[in-house]
């Protein structure tokens, strides 16, 4: 068989380690790779590269992705659907392994139903992909933003300060909860629970009268909060901008600027902000992100020869299972309320 790789969406750590299991796989079970370039665009577009031993030779440790990706959405295009077709006819596949979130395997669900036989990848850093555990790619992100608070901790100290740090997170907490608890955030705020100001620095205040003299807030992108500022059209998110991407989303970002002059104007404190931003997807994957990548990867090439189409690989405890790609769609994988209860212990 002759089978199609392509990475959607966001870039994050283990997508390379994905791409290098697929086609070492492949090559063993006795099939040809080839790779379709940024994404959907890509296959729109008929852009292509060759993908065998030479092409993912030391690429394990390598962050991004050597294919490329893009936020393209084929049913945005007139007679996308049509484009993809025809793409894959040209190159005579037979199957093919999309590896993004759920926008890119939104784009899958469709073009499956239209025809085409595929195998999923799941890939998100924030970890809200619904049907598996984890996604590569939240680990090296949770461990970024664990370093950074941690190299942040002793600046807020060492000049009294409050420090908010933005974090990802559109829909869920994931990165926010986790990268808070490790790296001893004081105030953790995520989408699942919407925050006033007035409690945030309450929190802070309480802190400071028990004697510290600095903390540290982390913060979810997507986090959620009644104010005056600008807002989306349900009045909850804080945005710097009202810029949309392919897929209707829109572009977040600012909650931590808004939320840092809140706490300085209301408390007298010295706050200072800091966004992470994309750094968060940059650099060598964790060995848990490599191996996680690679697991999919294989399971992915595995399900192609085995003709088993329309599945998605998945983690699921300590196995790497599959499930019907359908069943990602139309719903969010939110943080746990235990997992946020564990962080109210340790506020104030």
């Amino acid at each position: 068989m002759k089978i199609g790789v392509l990475t959607g969406g966001g870039d994050c750590p283990g997508l390379n380690p994905v791409i290098r299991a697929v086609v070492r796989a492949s090559l063993k079970l006795g099939h040809e790779t080839i790779g379709f370039r940024h994404g959907w665009k890509g296959v729109l577009e008929n852009i292509t590269m060759p993908l065998g031993r030479e092409e993912v030779s030391g690429i394990l440790h390598r962050g991004g992705t050597i294919l490329g990706t893009s936020r393209t959405n084929v049913y945005k295009v007139e007679n996308g659907e049509q484009q993809a077709l025809e793409t894959f006819e040209k190159n005579g596949l037979d199957a093919l392994i999309p590896i993004g979130g759920e926008d890119t395997l939104g784009v899958a669900v469709k073009l499956a139903k239209a025809g085409v036989k595929l195998v999923g990848v799941p890939k998100t850093i924030d970890n809200d992909l619904m049907g598996t555990d984890f996604t590569f790619g939240f680990d090296t992100s949770v461990n970024v933003a664990m370093e950074s608070i941690d190299r942040l901790h002793t600046t807020a100290e060492s000049h009294s300060r409050v420090l908010v740090v933005e974090v990802m997170g559109r829909h869920a907490g994931w990165i926010a909860w986790y990268a808070g608890v490790a790296g001893g955030g004081d105030v953790i705020l995520v989408p699942e629970h919407p925050f006033s100001v007035e409690d945030v620095c309450a929190q802070i205040q309480r802190r400071h009268d028990t004697g510290k003299s600095f903390s540290i807030v982390v913060v979810s992108e997507g986090a959620k909060v009644a104010t005056e500022a600008a807002t989306d059209e349900d009045g909850s998110y804080v945005l710097s901008s009202m810029k949309k991407d392919a897929f209707g989303h829109v572009m977040l970002g600012g909650v931590a600027k808004v939320l840092a002059d809140e706490i300085e104007d209301r408390l007298g404190f010295e706050t200072r902000h800091t966004v992470l931003g994309h750094i968060q997807r940059g650099g060598s994957p964790t060995a848990f992100d490599r191996v996680l990548g690679t697991r999919y990867g294989v399971r992915a090439a595995e399900l192609v020869h085995e003709q088993r189409f329309g599945r998605m690989v998945a983690l699921q405890g300590n196995k790497i299972v599959d499930i019907d790609i359908n069943d990602i769609s139309g719903a969010i994988k939110e943080l746990d309320p235990d997992l946020y209860k564990v962080a109210e212990y340790f506020a104030d």
